[in-house]
């Protein structure tokens, strides 16, 4: 299963995106199923709504819910990576626990946040 991170879907749902042409033709070559988290739901339709865009395609996709077992996650992954130097965002944190959890890879083009959590469990798809 591959989650798709908000950057992600902003660049598929533009459709003059050549970069979101190749984003989702590697999702499609890799024959895996496609979902994303509440927390990139909640992204999404924030920026969809605020600039007054059709929301109806985002809806169609699988949401994995957060759970408990993810915050518990999701806080031990952001005091690892404090203790290490390299603060991260909450809702990254948030993100990465909820694909840890469900074994799934986090497709995402924000290597920066991401990358330095695959010490600590999270898979990333790199197509």
């Amino acid at each position: 299963m591959i989650i798709l991170d908000t950057d992600v879907l902003i660049e598929i749902m533009d459709k003059k995106s050549k970069k979101g042409e190749e984003l989702l033709k590697k999702i499609i070559e890799s024959g895996e199923d496609v979902c994303i988290t509440a927390i990139n739901l909640h992204e999404i339709l924030y920026g969809l709504y605020k600039y007054a865009k059709p929301v109806e395609e985002v809806l169609r996709l699988p949401v994995v819910n957060y759970t408990k077992d993810d915050a518990v996650l999701a806080a031990k992954l952001e005091i690892e990576m404090e203790r290490k130097g390299k603060a991260i965002r909450r809702t990254d944190a948030m993100i990465a626990a909820i694909a840890i959890n469900n074994g799934a890879k986090l497709y995402t083009l924000n290597l920066k946040h991401f990358k330095p959590l695959t010490s600590l469990g999270l898979k990333l798809f790199v197509g």
